[in-house]
């Protein structure tokens, strides 16, 4: 058996069920206090049981016989939380009582209502062996299980989605019954008829959404939180298919949280952001984590009306008053990604608005395809992944070669974006859609971010965050880190690993193809383009040969879990090796080995016909999570 670490050290656990039950949209509606440094609000989760659980209800006789349950393995006694108040409409005051199941007495409250913890919540999670038998699994609640950490949850509530008018379009032929079981059971309809509308309906998919988010409580739920989990459950539902499908979470940041930084930009003025922490968003808002949970999202986010929000959404939001002093902006997504990728951005940003001429060359690009290039762009094949609104079925898309882009900053670089960053935008957009095709996003924000950043630069869906560093360095350092961030959108997010331990399919890829999209953003000849990239090939030896002799070598491994890679408990739960590792932050080893080995591959099919291949393999698996083997 694999050696059990210890998560607080090694690995990062991702503790969500998935493979029984899945969040398939989020509607977050949140507010930003920076007096008091938190973010605060609720989020309704949407959800759906695993196609094979879907059919299986508790009043199947056969119920019994599913293994919900991976062991029944001793909790540490946690605070437990039993609603009090009555079933009634969502407040924005929750109300729940604290009470700790210790002592003799309370031994048999907590067999009914605590001992149903997920068995990875503190062990390695390398084991799906059950420890209950079928008889016990009938006896058991079903538990959802979310990945969270440093958030106080208020109350959680299942959603009356029933009570929203119009809805009853999605009840087919089910009829309101003043029967509680039939009541639950429409309520999990309409989800199951919302979630699975065609993608040419996402408006109104998005709409209902809403509607949906605002309906009043119909029942508070029972819950516990853990060091990285939250655990919810209904009394006496016994399955995924019966919980509840509509979920409401109130909840509220810590100032000590680790998705997110409040801290000053630039010019002195205050903001919080996601700055790529290696426990990802569970700090931000509960969720499900592993790559797998694909899902969309609606935020609604208040700040003072000095604040602009920019979020990971396909739409560029305005900024709408709400009343004296206080501002909301509305983002959302229709291309299900993983929770991972949802980032928030809140200062006192400035637009560095267009110069005539680059919106010149954004309109004159958007039809410069190569006539030799044609072929790749649209073949008529039918894409593999789950139905979205996909860019690559869009004509108009499949033409663009710039995308609508914006940049923001702190007043006092605002300057420096002009002169150097905002001219490089189109062109490396462009260079990046001449190499690998249609552009899997519809737009994009640039933000200079605080100087406490520790990267040069992340890329998230939409929205590229870049450090103050990379302005003083001139064209180039701003452009090929530009044109790095930018190759996320085909490797890392358009196309995403299935494990995270496999992060060179993401920065190995976009390593290698900066120094491309960079040398055609700059027009350079034949003769120019190998010595420039001959030169960083020898830079990035000499840094990777430094690197493997003053590092672990368990650290320098691509594929860290070896023939585990992409292995998950039966629950869904799993751990990032090596994800807590405060080192692996500064680690180049995965960018470097991942680079060198496609660039070997290049070199030995040649480059026209090797980057031809990354194209083919975008059209099939675009939208799509990969592993290497």
């Amino acid at each position: 058996m694999e050696t059990q670490l210890d998560p607080m050290k090694d690995d990062l656990p991702l503790m969500a069920n998935t493979n029984y039950i899945l969040v398939k949209h989020y509607i977050l509606d949140l507010d930003v206090d920076f007096q008091s440094e938190v973010i605060e609000g609720n989020i309704v989760l949407f959800l759906e049981a695993v196609s094979q659980y879907r059919k299986t209800s508790s009043t199947d006789k056969e119920c019994c016989q599913l293994q919900l349950e991976e062991t029944c393995k001793e909790r540490a006694s946690v605070p437990c939380h039993i609603p009090v108040t009555s079933v009634s409409a969502c407040s924005s005051n929750p109300e729940y009582n604290d009470f700790a199941l210790s002592g003799k007495g309370e031994e048999d409250t907590f067999e009914k209502i605590g001992n149903r913890s997920n068995k990875e919540q503190t062990s390695g999670i390398s084991s799906s062996k059950d420890c209950c038998d079928t008889e016990d699994h009938g006896n058991e609640d079903f538990l959802l299980v979310l990945d969270c950490c440093d958030l106080s949850v208020l109350r959680v509530e299942e959603v009356d989605v029933a009570t929203v008018s119009g809805i009853e379009k999605f009840t087919k032929s089910a009829k309101l019954t003043g029967v509680s079981k039939d009541l639950e059971n429409l309520r999990n309809q309409i989800i199951h008829e919302l979630v699975s509308l065609p993608a040419d309906r996402w408006k109104e998919q998005h709409y209902y959404f809403t509607l949906c988010s605002q309906a009043p409580g119909c029942g508070q739920l029972l819950f516990t939180t853990g060091t990285w989990s939250l655990e919810i459950w209904k009394s006496g539902i016994q399955t995924p298919t019966d919980f509840p499908h509509a979920v409401r979470i109130w909840y509220k940041t810590k100032p000590e949280g680790r998705s997110i930084t409040w801290t000053s930009d630039q010019s002195g003025r205050p903001c919080v952001y996601t700055m790529g922490s290696p426990i990802n968003n569970r700090a931000l808002f509960p969720c499900q984590e592993p790559p797998v949970a694909l899902s969309t999202w609606q935020a609604s986010v208040r700040a003072a009306e000095d604040f602009v929000v920019l979020m990971s959404g396909e739409n560029s939001a305005e900024q709408v008053q709400l009343q004296e002093g206080i501002s909301s902006w509305y983002y959302y997504v229709t291309m299900p990604m993983p929770a991972s990728t949802f980032t928030i951005a809140v200062g006192c940003w400035l637009e560095v608005k267009q110069q005539s001429f680059t919106t010149a060359v954004q309109a004159n690009a958007e039809f410069s395809l190569p006539s030799s290039q044609v072929d790749f762009r649209w073949c008529g094949e039918i894409c593999g992944h789950v139905e979205y609104p996909c860019r690559f079925k869009n004509p108009a898309a499949r033409l663009q070669a710039v995308i609508p882009y914006r940049v923001f900053a702190p007043w006092c670089l605002m300057e420096r974006c002009k002169e150097c960053l905002l001219q490089l935008i189109p062109q490396c957009l462009s260079a990046a859609y001449t190499t690998l095709g249609t552009h899997p996003f519809s737009r994009l924000d640039v933000l200079i971010v605080p100087s406490n950043f520790s990267s040069l630069g992340m890329a998230s869906p939409h929205i590229i965050f870049l450090s103050q560093s990379v302005l003083p360095g001139g064209n180039h350092l701003c452009g090929t880190r530009l044109c790095h961030e930018i190759a996320h959108a085909w490797f890392g997010l358009a196309i995403g690993a299935r494990d995270w331990t496999e992060e060179w399919l993401s920065e190995g890829f976009a390593t290698f193809l900066e120094d491309i999209f960079w040398a055609r953003a700059q027009k350079l000849s034949q003769d120019e383009v190998k010595g420039q990239q001959e030169l960083k090939a020898l830079l990035r030896w000499r840094r990777l040969r430094d690197e493997v002799q003053n590092s672990e070598e368990e650290l320098q491994v691509l594929r860290p879990k070896k023939e585990s890679t992409g292995e998950v408990s039966e629950s869904g739960a799993s751990v990032v090796k090596h994800g807590l590792r405060a080192e692996k932050i500064f680690m180049q080893v995965h960018y470097l080995k991942g680079y060198f080995l496609l660039r070997s591959l290049a070199r030995i099919i040649g480059e026209a016909s090797y980057l031809a291949s990354l194209r083919k393999f975008i059209h099939k698996f675009h939208g799509q999570l990969v592993l290497s083997q």
